[in-house]
């Protein structure tokens, strides 16, 4: 049995944002163990969120940044989409980017209103997305035999 590494989850992870500071940080001093462990804490972040997986989540090291199993794929796209959503809930947050060097003052209100205003659509969007996938996931993986026989636990 092949454990699954952390970078798994990140591949799909960046596949599906995209962010130069994620570059730069890869790019700049040790590269792939800063973006690992930035992007860990997103995992760690998303993990409580999947519930019920079928995997133990806990069961992984992470001085070896791997899953002690090999994770199903359905898993790690949940996994994945769960960083996102926490990963864009940080961005929504990002007070560093509300300030903007824009000389115009009606333009830069009206700029950092439709800023904020588009990434809380998005996030939102995402939310609605994973909330679906997990219930998805949960129809998909429900003991039905149980449930025939009157057993709903």
């Amino acid at each position: 049995m092949a454990n699954t590494p952390y970078t798994d989850i990140f591949d799909l992870f960046l596949m599906q944002v995209q962010d130069y500071r994620l570059m730069d940080l890869y790019n700049n001093g040790d590269g792939e163990a800063n973006l690992n462990t930035y992007l860990t804490g997103f995992m760690i972040l998303a993990i409580p969120e999947f519930y019920p997986c079928t995997q133990d989540l806990e069961d992984r090291d992470d001085s070896l940044l791997t899953f002690n199993y090999e994770m199903s794929v359905d898993n790690k796209k949940i996994l994945s989409k769960l960083m996102v959503k926490e990963w864009l809930a940080k961005e929504l947050k990002d007070i560093l980017q509300m300030r903007w060097n824009i000389t115009d003052h009606d333009f830069k209100h009206y700029s950092e209103a439709q800023n904020t205003k588009s990434k809380q659509d998005v996030l939102s969007e995402l939310r609605e997305e994973c909330s679906q996938l997990l219930i998805d996931y949960e129809y998909k993986n429900n003991d039905w035999q149980s449930w025939i026989v009157g057993q709903f636990l």
